[in-house]
């Protein structure tokens, strides 16, 4: 039974992850919005003994030989982020177990065969600030989010830090978007 099924039985969050031990992923790259949603699921989503799973997920490459050395690079460079975010994920809350993942692939399906696989209870994503482009067109980073949290077996959340005068952070599920979570 997974966590949104006890929510919805009636039992709060903290009874919930009380009685089982949670698996909460992050989806982490390189950017700044990216590590603020990972020090969000760490901080107000993972308990103590719940397992954090930091994912990278590196797109397919060309398989000629001149790519193969930059793909493998490119592989070595995101093993080291996903390391050392775990690292830093350890250090502020030791008694959350982190876990770091590396997978090549298309992104979207990745991400939800691993939400699958792992049976991932939360899944937090970055959202990043729409620009006046992207109120145009949506960008295919909002796309990948919006989808994530549509087909994702588990409860999927956006979260984006708001700006700097002012506290709090913006937090989108299925049923709630862009909500102002001050905490």
């Amino acid at each position: 039974m997974n966590f949104e099924k006890k929510v919805r039985e009636g039992e709060s969050g903290s009874e919930a992850a009380f009685g089982c031990r949670r698996r909460v992923m992050a989806v982490v790259d390189g950017g700044a919005p990216a590590k603020q949603a990972m020090m969000w699921a760490l901080t107000h989503v993972s308990n103590k003994g719940d397992i954090l799973t930091l994912l990278r997920v590196i797109p397919h490459s060309d398989h000629s030989p001149s790519s193969s050395s930059s793909s493998s690079k490119k592989e070595e460079r995101a093993r080291l982020l996903v390391s050392s975010l775990a690292s830093l994920c350890k250090t502020c809350r030791p008694e959350v177990e982190v876990e770091a993942l590396v997978i090549r692939g298309h992104k979207l399906a990745t991400v939800l065969s691993q939400v699958k696989k792992l049976e991932i209870s939360v899944l937090v994503l970055s959202q990043t600030k729409p620009s006046l482009l992207s109120c145009l067109m949506m960008s295919r980073k909002e796309n990948f989010v919006e989808q994530c949290i549509e087909k994702a077996d588990c409860l999927a959340m956006a979260v984006r830090k708001q700006s700097n005068g002012v506290g709090g952070y913006l937090v989108s599920t299925r049923c709630q978007r862009n909500f102002w979570l001050l905490a």
